[in-house]
């Protein structure tokens, strides 16, 4: 019985490692074949190479997930604004590209939106973790 239970639970946890293999692997670190970055770990250069916009997005982008890389408290409460900060401080600098270089008014009108309302997110995150400590 034992056996048998041992052999099940096996190949319930080999189950993940087989979709992964079949998958192609999980590349989280690696570069696509045109020097982006894969789907698993960010977003990937658009057909033909960067531009100055996709070089601000990707940059944007790879500051606010290395700034979400906090040491986490246990405490659900302070980890949750302590991830969102960086969360809301990368929005802010993906809408300040759009502004940039973007030309649709109905997304630059939504890219200022979204700077005001995270600017006040991270004023108020911020005030809360100064007053929990």
């Amino acid at each position: 019985m034992r056996i048998r239970t041992f052999v099940a639970f096996g190949a319930i946890l080999l189950v993940p490692v087989v979709a992964v293999a079949q998958m192609g692997g999980m590349n989280m670190g690696g570069m696509n074949n045109m020097g982006g970055m894969d789907n698993m770990a960010g977003p990937m250069l658009p057909p033909g190479g960067a531009t100055p916009a996709t070089t601000a997005m990707m940059a944007a982008n790879d500051v606010m997930m290395a700034g979400m890389h906090v040491q986490l408290t246990g405490n659900p409460d302070r980890d949750f604004a302590l991830m969102m900060i960086p969360h809301h401080q990368g929005a802010i600098a993906m809408a300040q590209v759009e502004l940039e270089f973007g030309t649709d008014p109905q997304l630059r009108a939504m890219a200022q939106e979204i700077i005001e309302a995270q600017e006040a997110e991270i004023a108020t995150l911020e005030a809360w973790l100064a007053a929990n400590p």
